[in-house]
């Protein structure tokens, strides 16, 4: 895989994470794909666009935008190669035939300059190693005028798989959940740094709007407990503790999102997001 400059993020992705994430891919849709229809609605795709996917992961959020352009093409870059392979199987065991994917870092990937009308991003834009150098890449790669769309976690304490995770804090060390400005998942959670990046990348009509959506993350409380510990965070926290601390956190964890069950068991989290759209400037004389 050339020209990756983000390696902390590469070996995560390529690493365990990658194939939990590549394993789960249909959980992990359920989680988000709330967001998917706004996001695509904000990039304006059609016809004949020709459409980025920054950090696509399992290709969803691609295969839904090539479902909109279906004379154009959509290309899928992700650094995971686990999460690529199960990208291109899904796509081609659906029969979207206008999408491609590639292994690479967006932050130094070789894109065609003006080779896009629109580049999307479904959480995929929060763990550049400089963002403003990231985003710069891709203003580049898309056309005068060209459209720039992605969803990215607002404030730490407004999504509620972050607050089901805190209720462990009496049993398991958690700390905080990432500071904005600093690399992580919430990085951009602040709206501010968010237009200071895109500004200094060179974009304009920098638009954030926050918007919310709930989640599915698991059959019943056990399940989403269960699945929740399975993910980076949870199996961070837990490795660091004693079997009976871990079984406190599984306790507590399932009561926690006992109280989040729908009326059918299916335990439902609400997610709070910033959906930010900007351009690319047009070309002047």
């Amino acid at each position: 895989m050339p020209d990756i400059v983000n390696t902390e993020q590469a070996q995560a992705w390529n690493g365990p994470e990658g194939a939990h994430w590549a394993r789960n891919q249909d959980r992990w849709n359920a989680v988000n794909e709330g967001f998917d229809e706004p996001l695509l609605d904000a990039a304006g795709i059609t016809g004949e666009d020709r459409v980025l996917d920054l950090g696509c992961g399992s290709g969803q959020t691609t295969r839904r935008a090539a479902l909109r352009a279906p004379r154009g093409h959509v290309l899928g870059l992700d650094l995971s190669g686990p999460m690529l392979a199960e990208a291109r199987s899904r796509a081609e065991r659906e029969g979207v035939a206008n999408v491609s994917f590639a292994q690479g870092d967006a932050q130094v990937h070789p894109f065609g300059a003006g080779a896009f009308d629109a580049a999307v991003s479904r959480y995929g834009v929060m763990f550049f190693a400089d963002p403003v150098a990231a985003f710069g890449n891709v203003g580049r790669a898309l056309r005068p005028g060209g459209r720039l769309a992605f969803v990215c976690p607002a404030d730490a304490a407004l999504n509620g798989w972050v607050t089901a995770m805190a209720s462990l804090r009496e049993v398991l060390p958690v700390g905080d959940f990432g500071q904005p400005g600093l690399p992580g998942m919430f990085s951009l959670a602040a709206p501010d740094r968010i237009g200071d990046v895109l500004t200094a990348s060179g974009f304009a009509g920098i638009d954030v709007n926050q918007v919310q959506a709930h989640g599915t993350w698991g059959r019943d409380a056990e399940d989403a407990a269960e699945f929740l510990l399975g993910t980076g965070p949870g199996r961070h926290l837990m490795e660091r503790a004693d079997p009976t601390a871990r079984a406190r956190a599984r306790g507590i964890l399932t009561d926690h999102l006992r109280t989040h069950e729908a009326a059918d068991g299916t335990v439902r989290l609400l997610s709070t997001s910033w959906l930010t759209t900007a351009t690319r400037p047009a070309a002047t004389a």
